[in-house]
């Protein structure tokens, strides 16, 4: 069952999908007429929340050289969980037949029907002002309406397969941190909760294309055999019909049976 070795990457793709999505996140800074004074890229990294914080209020405190502090604002997120999807799941008996390799129409591929799965993630932003906080969620909240479709190509060896990747926005939270030491670092954070479905596919079979059909017929006078054979560099592609269908039919037959 275990025996054949794949990887397709698909979680691994998943994270890097969602985490590019936020990428280009910018602060702008104004002065009290309106005049832009600086426009600073938020970084995003992949971390625990949890840690992040840690390393937040312990770094930056008064008495302590701010140069290696922490610079706001900044964004982190990480997968919380992974769930089965039941809604989703189609016939295991489905299956996508592919070219296996390029120009080369003689092989195909068979993916077998995948198994669908529901990643969360969480999305932290911090920030040392309600002001730059705000921005950073005015400019993901409209994009998803709930939800964001991207398209990927999940087999590295099958570039035609695409794939959409939907992602859902499922809540967003203003975290109140009026609790704590007066020396601590303080700042503001919102928390973002999001759905991705996914699917993962098993092991994908190569196999020779069907070139050549062998009929027996029972006859009066025995067996007649038939053969239809094609040549593979002729296949337009590899789920063609081989261009032609050829039928028999009873007198055919037992006349070229002689």
């Amino acid at each position: 069952m275990f025996n054949d070795y794949f990887y397709h990457e698909r979680l691994r793709k998943t994270v890097a999908i969602f985490g590019s999505l936020f990428t280009k996140i910018h602060v702008m800074r104004t002065d009290k007429n309106g005049k832009v004074l600086s426009t600073v890229r938020v970084p995003l990294a992949y971390s625990p929340r949890s840690k992040f914080l840690l390393r937040l209020q312990q770094v930056g405190e008064f008495g302590v050289d701010d140069s290696v502090a922490i610079k706001l604002p900044r964004m982190t997120f990480e997968m919380t969980s992974m769930a089965y999807d039941a809604t989703r799941q189609l016939s295991k008996t489905n299956a996508r037949l592919q070219q296996a390799t390029v120009n080369d129409n003689s092989k195909r591929a068979k993916v077998k029907q995948s198994v669908p799965y529901i990643v969360t993630f969480s999305l932290g932003i911090y920030a040392n002002n309600q002001d730059d906080a705000l921005q950073i969620v005015e400019q993901i909240i409209p994009t998803f309406a709930p939800q964001y479709t991207v398209t990927m190509r999940p087999y590295k060896d099958y570039p035609d397969i695409k794939e959409d990747v939907p992602i859902t926005l499922q809540s967003v939270a203003f975290v109140n941190e009026g609790e704590g030491q007066q020396e601590q670092r303080q700042s503001v954070q919102y928390v973002m909760d999001f759905e991705v479905k996914t699917s993962f596919t098993g092991a994908i079979d190569d196999g020779e294309i069907i070139t050549k059909s062998i009929m027996e017929y029972e006859l009066e006078r025995g067996t007649k055999v038939l053969t239809t054979t094609t040549t593979p560099t002729l296949i337009p592609m590899y789920d063609s019909d081989y261009g032609f269908t050829k039928t028999y039919n009873y007198e055919e037959i037992t006349s070229d049976d002689g």
